[in-house]
C-alpha cells in the first residue's frame, strides 16, 4: 500500500487514560510512543471555506462567485500569509458541499469511548490504532481497534482483534465512512470491509454523530461472533490443487489479482496450510489479505477496495469465488478453441475438474449466504 505522508499511532482515548499498545501491535509499529486518540484527531488538518473568484480577461478584474467555495487548510493559509511557500487549497466544490471536520465526526466518538465498556473496561482504556494522512492531510484513513474484543481460533493463541476503519477526504472523493475491520495479530493481516460501509456525505446528513457511533460500536461484538463462524466453516472447505488445472498463484490470478500480488498470496497460503496442495478457503483468504496488507503498491481507495472485496468473497462467499474461477478459466479455454469451435480435450477435462470442485463447495456453502447478509446488515440496522 502506498506509504502515507504521516502516520500517527494512538492508544487510549485521552491523556487521563493509562493505556498502552498491545505487544503484538507495538512490535510492528515504528512510533516511539503512541499519543491518545483525542490528541491524534487534533493533529489532523481541518478545513474552512473561503470565497472563490474568477478573472475577466477583458478587464483583468477578479469577480467573486457564490456558486463555489474554496475548501482550504487554515493553518497553511496563515503560513502562506507569513511568506512560507505552501499550498492551502484542498478543493473547490459547489455551494452544496458542507465541510465535516475531523473533530466534528470523531469528537463524539471520544465521548462514546469514555462512556461505553467492554467486559467491565471502558472502551477508552482499550482503544488503539493508527491514523494515516495523504495529500497534505486532505485525505485521512484510520484503524480503530479494541484490545480484548477479539476472535481466537482453535489451536492459536494470537487473537484476531476487532474494530472499525474510517476516513474521509476534502477533495470530494471520500464521504465520511466507517466499516467493520479486524487485524490478525498472528500475521498482521488487515481484514477490511467486514460490514457494508456506512457513509455520511458532505451535505450534513448526520447531526447526531454520538448516536451514530453508539449504534456502530454496539454491533462489534456480534460482528466478532459472525466472523468466527465464517472462519470455522471456511476452514472446512478446501481446494485440492492436485485436482484442478491451475496452481495456487493462478487461482488468485483467475480472481483478478495481478501477478505480483497473486504470487505473494500463494506463497503465504502454501506456507500456512497444513497441506500445501489441499488448501482451505480461510487460508486462501488469509493469503490474499497478507498480499494486500503488506505488498499492495497502490493507494487506499477504489482499486484496493475492489481487491479486498474479492479477497473477502473467498471467506464469506466461497461458492461465488469458485464460480468466478470457473467462469474465468472457461473464458481462457474458449480463447484456445480451434477454427471449428471445438475446445481442446485438455481444456474440457480441466473444466470438468473445476466443476467437480464447484459442486463440492456448493454442497458445503449454502449456509454462507444467509450469514453474510446478516453480517452486512449489522451496521445499517444499528442506525434504524
Amino acid at each position: 500500500m502506498k506509504t502515507p505522508e504521516t502516520t500517527t499511532v494512538f492508544a487510549g482515548v485521552d491523556d487521563r487514560t493509562d493505556a498502552d499498545l498491545p505487544t503484538w501491535y507495538a512490535q510492528r509499529k515504528t512510533a516511539d510512543s503512541p499519543v491518545s486518540f483525542a490528541e491524534a484527531i487534533r493533529t489532523v488538518p481541518r478545513a474552512v471555506e473561503t470565497t472563490v473568484a474568477y478573472t475577466n480577461p477583458y478587464t483583468d478584474e477578479w469577480i467573486p462567485t457564490n456558486r463555489f467555495n474554496a475548501v482550504v487548510d487554515p493553518e497553511r493559509l496563515d503560513r502562506q500569509a507569513r511568506g512560507e511557500e505552501t499550498d492551502p487549497l484542498f478543493h473547490v466544490p459547489t455551494d452544496s458541499y458542507s465541510i465535516i471536520n475531523p473533530v466534528e465526526v470523531y469528537g463524539p466518538l471520544e465521548d462514546v469511548l469514555r462512556e461505553e465498556s467492554l467486559d467491565g473496561h471502558p472502551l477508552g482504556d482499550v482503544v488503539f490504532g493508527e491514523i494515516r494522512q495523504y495529500r497534505g492531510g486532505g485525505e485521512v484513513h484510520m484503524d480503530v481497534l479494541f484490545d480484548g474484543l477479539s476472535v481466537t481460533l482453535p489451536g492459536r493463541s494470537e487473537p484476531i482483534t476487532m474494530g472499525v476503519t474510517s476516513g474521509y477526504d476534502f477533495f470530494g472523493g471520500h464521504a465520511v465512512y466507517v466499516e467493520g475491520f479486524a487485524r490478525d495479530s498472528y500475521c498482521a493481516n488487515s481484514i477490511r470491509q467486514l460490514t457494508d460501509r456506512e457513509t455520511v456525505k458532505h451535505v450534513g446528513d448526520v447531526s447526531d454523530f454520538q448516536g451514530w457511533w453508539e449504534g456502530i460500536l454496539g454491533q462489534l461484538g456480534l460482528v466478532a461472533d459472525d466472523l468466527l463462524a465464517f472462519i470455522e466453516d471456511a476452514g472446512n472447505i478446501t481446494v485440492d490443487f492436485t485436482e484442478v488445472p491451475f496452481d495456487v498463484s493462478e487461482f488468485y490470478e483467475l480472481l483478478g489479482f495481478p501477478s505480483y500480488l497473486a504470487d505473494r498470496a500463494a506463497n503465504d497460503a502454501r506456507a500456512e496450510a497444513p497441506d500445501p496442495f489441499d488448501i482451505d478457503m480461510w487460508t486462501l483468504h488469509s493469503g490474499a489479505t497478507y498480499a494486500l496488507t503488506h505488498f499492495f503498491t497502490g493507494k487506499e481507495g477504489a482499486a484496493l477496495d475492489g481487491y479486498v472485496r474479492t479477497a473477502n468473497d473467498i471467506l464469506f462467499n466461497p461458492e461465488a469465488t469458485i464460480r468466478a474461477v470457473e467462469r474465468n478459466y472457461e473464458q481462457r479455454a474458449n480463447a484456445d478453441t480451434d477454427g471449428d469451435g471445438q475446445t481442446g480435450l485438455e481444456s474440457q477435462v480441466a473444466l470438468a475438474q473445476i466443476e467437480r470442485v464447484g459442486r463440492d463447495v456448493r454442497e458445503k456453502a449454502t449456509q454462507f449466504e444467509t450469514r453474510e447478509a446478516t453480517l452486512r446488515d449489522r451496521f445499517a440496522s444499528a442506525q434504524e
